[in-house]
């Protein structure tokens, strides 16, 4: 199996080798613009499998099939959760949000194994994907969820919620009261649900409002810390690889 790689980071590009790597998947090369990606595949055999990073340095990563027929199977990477980017899976195998998960990675690579599709089954209507990513659907985001209280139902406003964040297995919205109610759904669940203007991932356990950050501090190995104006049971850290995301969404 031929993989490789196309993203613009370098660092995230040689992570993602490294987990690959774990799951005895070898990657043949690594790719980091539209304009180098173009060139390689004109002068060499197109691979069976590709992690695409769809915002590149120099582009959109669809502008190389502007240039190119690649037939590869492909496996999106990014950051932008706001795509709904399941409108378009289309004919590609998967997609993958950035900080990549180890989990999820494994089972994007084992459900490529498994239905093995032939080059010239693949045909991914990038235009069409392409059209998404410039022109956004418009989508109704939840506007309050439940929670049980003892015998009760609370209705919370998203607008209250500071932040929802995973404990023990549980995931629970933080309000400006102070108060911590545990929900019943997964912060998986709520990519689909929450507006990416309000709501951002800052790591892998904690979503937060940017109506409710206090303040911003630079924190250790180029992380952020996140204060909010109620919450305090724990330190809201971005992750590194989060950081430059969540500075664009600031703005």
């Amino acid at each position: 199996m031929k993989v490789i790689i196309i993203e613009d980071e370098k660092p995230a590009a040689r992570r993602l080798g490294r987990l690959l790597s774990d799951l005895n998947v070898a990657v043949s090369t690594m790719l980091h613009s539209v304009e180098e990606s173009i060139e390689w595949f004109q002068n060499n055999e197109h691979p069976d499998l590709i992690f695409l990073d769809i915002q590149l340095s120099d582009g959109l990563s669809f502008e190389i099939f502007d240039v190119v027929d690649v037939k590869s199977a492909i496996i999106f990477t990014t950051a932008y959760d706001e795509y709904a980017l399941q409108a378009f899976k289309l004919n590609s195998i998967d997609y993958l949000l950035k900080p990549i998960d180890d989990e999820e990675l494994e089972k994007a690579v084992k459900q490529y194994k498994e239905l093995k599709p032939e080059k010239e089954q693949i045909a991914v209507d990038f235009e069409d994907i392409k059209k998404l990513l410039i022109n956004p659907l418009e989508r109704e985001f939840k506007k309050r969820f439940t929670a049980k209280v003892g015998q009760h139902i609370k209705i919370i406003n998203a607008d209250e919620v500071e932040c929802f964040y995973s404990e023990n297995k549980g995931t629970y919205a933080a309000t400006i009261d102070g108060r911590n109610y545990l929900l019943d759904t997964t912060l998986e669940n709520l990519e689909d649900e929450l507006s990416p203007k309000i709501f951002f991932r800052v790591s892998r356990k904690f979503y937060v409002n940017i109506n409710h950050i206090n303040d911003i501090i630079s924190y250790t190995n180029s992380r952020l810390q996140i204060k909010l104006n109620s919450f305090k049971e724990q330190e809201i850290i971005v992750s590194r690889e989060r950081v430059k995301d969540f500075k664009l969404w600031l703005e």
